[in-house]
């Protein structure tokens, strides 16, 4: 069976797709900043030690600017942004806390010796992320 792609359908694909654009260019920054990191902490351990904290905080300012990124593609008036920025910072604080209580609890359970570290950790984040994929149907009236 062959598919003809119009610019209609072209265009409406573009739009369902518009996200990703906001999403790629914080992996991309987080990324690069954790690949500088662990280059940093393998080759130059004074340099690492000097920056401390400060590496992460990169990561945490693109969040930010993803945050305001978000509210510029979406045209919201300076009300609104508030309101998202809030909604957004509290949304992301309330995970943080979620996520270190959990992975609190995992710390003192017994867990499979294949599931401890990283693959515990995933599957933690998955269900958290099944949890807060409920707040997607609630609908701001602006």
């Amino acid at each position: 069976k062959e598919i003809k792609l119009t610019q209609e359908s072209l265009d409406s694909y573009k739009e369902e797709l518009e996200y990703l654009k906001t999403i790629a260019f914080i992996l991309v920054i987080a990324s690069l900043v954790q690949l500088l990191e662990m280059f940093l902490r393998k080759a130059v351990p004074s340099l690492y030690a000097a920056l401390g904290i400060y590496l992460a905080l990169i990561t945490t300012n693109c969040a930010i600017l993803g945050s305001a990124l978000l509210c510029i593609q979406n045209d919201y008036s300076f009300i609104p942004a508030v309101v998202f920025s809030f909604g957004s910072a509290l949304g992301f604080t309330m995970a943080i806390v979620i996520f270190s209580f959990v992975r609190e609890r995992v710390a003192l359970a017994e867990t499979p010796v294949c599931f401890k570290g990283t693959p515990i950790a995933l599957v933690t984040a998955g269900l958290i992320a099944m949890a807060f994929s409920g707040f997607t149907s609630i609908k701001l009236p602006f």
